[in-house]
């Protein structure tokens, strides 16, 4: 009998290891497109694709740090704690198009029960129009699971100017792996930005 319990455990260690191993060895993609229109400027869309495996996060942009141009980037993901969890992804990588040059950046969630913080920051060096920092960040609340809703804030400062900020709320609603989202900064101005975002997780 002690044999047998033995051989069992042994087993399922053995199990359970093989689980984590094709964690490790699965790949998960995330593409999403937005339509961003802003009020005083033509629409235009926009793109994000993500690639995981395990800890190793792939990431590709077009028209993100400006409009006709690429960026791709490489990174390596690190999360600590359980009910309080810190997830944090440093990437670095680069802009091409009309932007060119070196990026550093960092994504990162704090998640506590049904409220979330997310920062998404980068530092670009653009040979062509100068240094700038950028910072979209969201504190969300999901009411359940399938909703999640609350304000978004995105910065920016060229290097030697002043920082433009931009604040509003947003509402995403997510069905199996689809999730819609609209975006809605400075309400009723002439600096009005409404986005939409469709995404798709495979």
């Amino acid at each position: 009998m002690r044999i047998a319990a033995a051989l069992a455990a042994l087993a399922l260690g053995c199990a359970s290891v093989s689980a984590r191993a094709q964690d490790e060895e699965r790949w998960d993609f995330v593409a999403t497109g937005y339509w961003n229109s802003p009020k005083s400027a033509d629409d235009f869309a926009s793109g994000i694709f993500t690639a995981d495996r395990g800890a190793l996060h792939l990431e590709a942009r077009a028209n993100y740090e400006a409009v006709h141009a690429q960026s791709a980037f490489v990174g390596w993901s690190f999360s600590w704690g359980d009910e309080v969890k810190l997830e944090a992804t440093p990437i670095v990588g680069g802009v091409t198009g009309t932007a060119r040059g070196p990026i550093a950046g960092l994504e990162a969630t704090l998640s506590a029960g049904r409220f979330d913080y997310y920062l998404e920051a980068e530092h670009v060096r653009d040979r062509e129009g100068g240094t700038y920092n950028y910072a979209w960040t969201e504190l969300g609340f999901k009411p359940a699971e399938w909703a999640r809703l609350g304000v978004v804030g995105q910065r920016t400062r060229v290097y030697g100017s002043e920082r433009e900020t931009q604040r509003g709320g947003f509402v995403q609603l997510v069905k199996d792996r689809w999730t819609l989202g609209l975006y809605w900064f400075n309400p009723g101005s002439s600096e009005q930005v409404v986005i939409g975002a469709l995404g798709v997780a495979f």
